[in-house]
């Protein structure tokens, strides 16, 4: 069944200035896909953090890009694309580069306003030259082809299977 969702604006609304978001989105249909913090930083890295693993560029606009790539792939691996996100935070280290994000953001959702919160931190956990993380909702159709051969209750696999560190039991 094909997804259904609907953006959500006020009476009141202004035509007149461009938004890069919707104030509102109902979901009628569709199945919930949510998505951890993606930054510019590659989506699998060691855990604790190998520093290599961080060359960062310094700019908000090329973190901005190398992190909507990773949104997008992680969204393809889910079966989704840009255009079923439906709700997105965004942290950033320093709010007064947020039209440089916009930009870039206007750039891959190509008219598509999913609900977004823009929030200003101090730092982010994954590593101190990281300028922004990306936490997201989308709505894919139910039972899209990429997920239906997934055993029910099963997830979709995101990437190569995960070694546990624990010994034998």
């Amino acid at each position: 069944m094909p997804k259904e969702i609907t953006p959500v604006h006020h009476p009141d609304r202004r035509t007149d200035v461009v938004m890069p978001y919707a104030p509102g989105i109902v979901v009628r249909r569709g199945r919930l896909v949510f998505l951890s913090g993606i930054t510019a930083a590659a989506v699998y890295h060691s855990h604790p953090h190998r520093e290599e693993e961080f060359d960062l560029p310094a700019s908000m606009r090329e973190q901005a890009v190398l992190a909507m790539e990773n949104l997008k792939k992680t969204l393809e691996a889910a079966g989704c694309g840009l255009r079923d996100l439906v709700a997105a935070t965004r942290f950033l280290t320093d709010v007064r580069e947020q039209d440089d994000l916009n930009r870039v953001w206007a750039d891959y959702l190509d008219g598509h306003l999913p609900t977004t919160t823009t929030v200003e931190v101090s730092r982010l956990a994954t590593h101190p030259r990281c300028k922004i993380e990306i936490s997201a909702i989308a709505v894919s159709d139910d039972g899209s082809p990429e997920m239906a051969d997934a055993p029910s209750g099963s997830p979709a696999t995101l990437g190569p299977p995960r070694r546990s560190r624990r010994g034998p039991r």
